[in-house]
């Protein structure tokens, strides 16, 4: 394994072919085909235009690092007559045996090209990734694709052929490495965007603001269902458990209540503490309140099958169905994205009766009309703060 200097191979001429087809392969990547192309295509397009001028490449790989609650990166991998290989990398894999003593964690870490020749026993002994196992490449030649702000990712370029890269290959593989670096950035950079805004507020939600509702103010009305849930008792688990396996509980708790709210095709809009604010648009009244009294079932059916949690957790899920100004509020630069109206208000509301019965779901005379009429049941008539009349609320038949 060695060190390449980027600028030592530039004084090397490609002379196999001409500059013209590598030029063309710049254009590629930089034109507007090349970025409307998803990963797989892209890197298929690449390799297929690299072994189309008489670059020896029988193995292409990008290494992309992202920001990613989950996932530490993406590797995407070309080989010819193959298909497309995608690894979505969770994190954790950059201490495992595979990666960290890997050449390409070591371009990554040090920003630097890597010449490596795994089949030479006098090489440095490497762990293989599972994309380079089992090929008989005779050479590798790994390169950093920095960034401007961000993590360095990689990208590799392996031949089998026995005596390697010339140096006119590698300084081909030079020229169109700015292009490819940028095409790469622009690929990672709208990922992240995408990935922290689907993260912090929610895809809907994500793409109202990449559609540009992003000023204070910019509302609008939705006729949506309405679910509240909140962890039953967290007061007095938070007052009395140290602050870590509070943190521990709630996200055991958070891991039953979104994927089931997910699941049925509703979105959370936000955390409050301990409590879960999500809506349900769907295509009617009927679908949405089906779609919401679903997700309110899958939250309990799971919250039920951790009984053995130590201490138990429980949920109270308020369920309405109404109209929402759905939109921006807030101060200068600083904006949320939100919820308001009577029908939030209510919802609230009735999950505070939850919190003080012994009911797990109770919902508004409005949404259980929505239901078949023998999935619900009369659960008695309340007075509401805030609410000048007392409000009918309905429970689910047999609880």
């Amino acid at each position: 394994m060695r060190h390449v200097s980027s600028r030592s191979t530039t004084t090397h001429r490609w002379r196999l072919h001409g500059s013209a087809p590598i030029l063309d392969i710049v254009e590629w990547l930089a034109g507007d085909d090349c970025r409307a192309m998803d990963e797989a295509a892209f890197i298929a397009g690449l390799g297929r235009r690299l072994r189309s001028v008489g670059l020896p490449i029988d193995r292409l790989t990008l290494h992309l690092r992202t920001l990613h609650p989950e996932i530490l990166g993406r590797t995407v991998a070309w080989a010819p007559n193959e298909p497309v290989e995608i690894h979505d990398r969770e994190h954790g894999m950059e201490v495992s045996a595979g990666f960290l003593g890997s050449p390409v964690r070591r371009v990554m870490d040090s920003g630097e090209t890597l010449l490596v020749r795994p089949t030479d026993p006098a090489g440095s002994p490497w762990p293989l990734m599972d994309v380079f196992a089992g090929r008989g490449l005779a050479e590798l030649l790994i390169v950093p694709l920095n960034t401007a702000d961000g993590p360095v990712s990689a990208a590799a370029f392996g031949t089998v052929r026995p005596r390697g890269f010339s140096a006119g290959e590698r300084a081909a593989l030079d020229r169109i490495l700015p292009a490819l670096r940028n095409s790469c950035e622009l690929r990672t950079l709208r990922q992240v965007e995408l990935t922290l805004l689907d993260t912090f507020v929610g895809s809907g939600t994500a793409r109202r603001i990449l559609a540009g509702h992003v000023r204070r103010g910019q509302m609008e009305t939705l006729r949506t269902a309405l679910m509240l849930c909140d962890m039953r008792g967290f007061t007095s688990l938070s007052n009395r458990l140290p602050g870590v396996r509070v943190l521990e509980l709630l996200n055991l708790y958070f891991d039953q209540v979104l994927p089931a709210v997910a699941s049925a095709g509703g979105e959370v809009l936000k955390f409050m503490g301990d409590a879960v604010l999500a809506f349900f648009p769907g295509s009617s009244p009927e679908v949405a309140c089906t779609a919401a009294m679903r997700a309110a079932e899958e939250v309990c059916a799971r919250l039920t099958a951790l009984a053995a949690t130590d201490p138990p957790l429980a949920a109270t899920i308020a369920l309405h169905y109404g109209e929402v100004s759905y939109g921006n509020i807030g101060s200068g630069r600083r904006l949320d994205f939100t919820l308001i109206g009577p029908d939030v208000n209510l919802v609230s509301r009735i999950q505070t009766v939850c919190s003080r019965t012994d009911h797990p779901v109770l919902m508004s005379r409005r949404f259980a009309e929505m239901l078949p009429p023998d999935q619900t049941a009369p659960a008695g008539t309340y007075s509401l703060k805030g609410f000048s009349e007392p409000v009918d609320l309905f429970k689910r038949v047999g609880t």
